[in-house]
């Protein structure tokens, strides 16, 4: 049984940085990808950076280049997303989610790819 565990979440003020965790467990295979989606009120979930178990190449979207990082330590199985020069228009609950075993290190940003996820983590940045 898969389970995601998040923590780190939190109120910081706009240019504020917060770190977000995830902690993975229950997987029989090394190969899978891992993401953060995060959704906002009245908005949809939208895939914020994945990574792939295996190496490969990370991936994060354009409003958060350059601010966010995603990485995971391969010993701990966990998953982390660095988010620093916070905006207001940055909050949302922000949730880790993974696929299950795939062999191609390309790593989708669909929501419906991913079959497991965590409980969600509130990350509210105020002006």
């Amino acid at each position: 049984q898969v389970q995601l565990v998040e923590s780190g979440g939190g109120s910081v003020q706009a240019g504020g940085s917060l770190r977000l965790s995830c902690a993975a467990s229950g997987y029989a295979y090394p190969s899978y990808c891992m993401g953060w989606f995060r959704q906002a009120p009245g908005k949809e979930r939208e895939g914020v950076a994945t990574i792939y178990t295996n190496g490969g190449p990370t991936y994060v979207t354009d409003s958060v280049k350059g601010r966010f990082a995603i990485s995971r330590d391969t010993a701990k199985g966990t998953l982390y997303l660095q988010m620093n020069s916070l905006k207001p228009e940055d909050t949302a609950v922000y949730y880790c989610a993974a696929t299950g075993f795939r062999l191609s290190s390309y790593c989708p940003t669909g929501s419906v790819e991913y079959p497991y996820w965590g409980q969600g983590t509130q990350v509210t940045v105020s002006s």
